[in-house]
């Protein structure tokens, strides 16, 4: 099993996807397992990006009621957590794009095996088939995109606080920055939710490809 997940790793870093797909094949996984794997993978990403993004806010909000202590050392932990954020942010869409990846590959083979039909019954059948599931896949990846754009604003607030205090690391700059508490609140809120909504196309999708 470690042999042939180094090797799937070096086809995906060679860029070779027919290679991987071909490789996959041979395992007996088909680009459907494939898909549902990676929706796997970007809502278990999300999941773990909530509560990245949760921990994040709590810490800004330590920091925004600081009325004591050792400033730097709150500072810190800070940037700690905006840096950890920024990571999940790109795993998130890494696994994203790796989701409309195969996908737009299993679509397009799905389409251009309708031509090898000869049973136009069947053939009607699974165009059909493939109408539902791009429809379906479409709500999905929709609900993943919106989601994935609402990080941004979080990401910068964060971001834009973490610097000003780099340079202004005093009880006074603390201060002036509390009125930023609420906007980036509201923005997690904002993000949560729409990842709540992300999770449930998941796993609805999921549901559909494996009944």
């Amino acid at each position: 099993m470690r042999k042939l997940s180094l090797l799937l790793a070096v086809l995906l870093l060679a860029g070779c996807q027919t290679a991987y797909y071909n490789t996959m094949e041979r395992f007996g996984i088909e680009k459907r397992e494939i898909l549902v794997d990676r929706i796997g993978d970007a809502q278990k990403a999300q999941e773990e990006g909530q509560e990245q993004f949760q921990d994040a806010l709590e810490q800004f909000r330590s920091v925004v009621n600081f009325d004591g202590g050792q400033l730097e050392r709150v500072y810190n932990r800070l940037n700690s957590e905006f840096e950890d954020t920024e990571a999940a942010a790109a795993r998130i869409r890494q696994r994203i794009d790796a989701v409309e990846t195969v996908a737009e590959d299993l679509f397009n083979e799905w389409e251009d095996e309708l031509d090898d039909y000869t049973n136009q019954s069947l053939r009607r059948d699974s165009e059909q088939q493939l109408r539902t599931t791009r429809s379906r896949y479409s709500q999905l990846i929709t609900a993943m995109r919106r989601a994935e754009q609402t990080m941004d604003p979080v990401l910068d607030s964060l971001r834009d606080n973490v610097l000003y205090l780099r340079h202004n690391l005093n009880a006074i700059a603390v201060a002036s920055l509390r009125g930023e508490l609420d906007t980036i609140n509201s923005d997690v809120d904002r993000l949560l939710d729409a990842m709540n909504v992300a999770i449930a196309e998941s796993n609805r999708f999921i549901e559909e490809m494996r009944s």
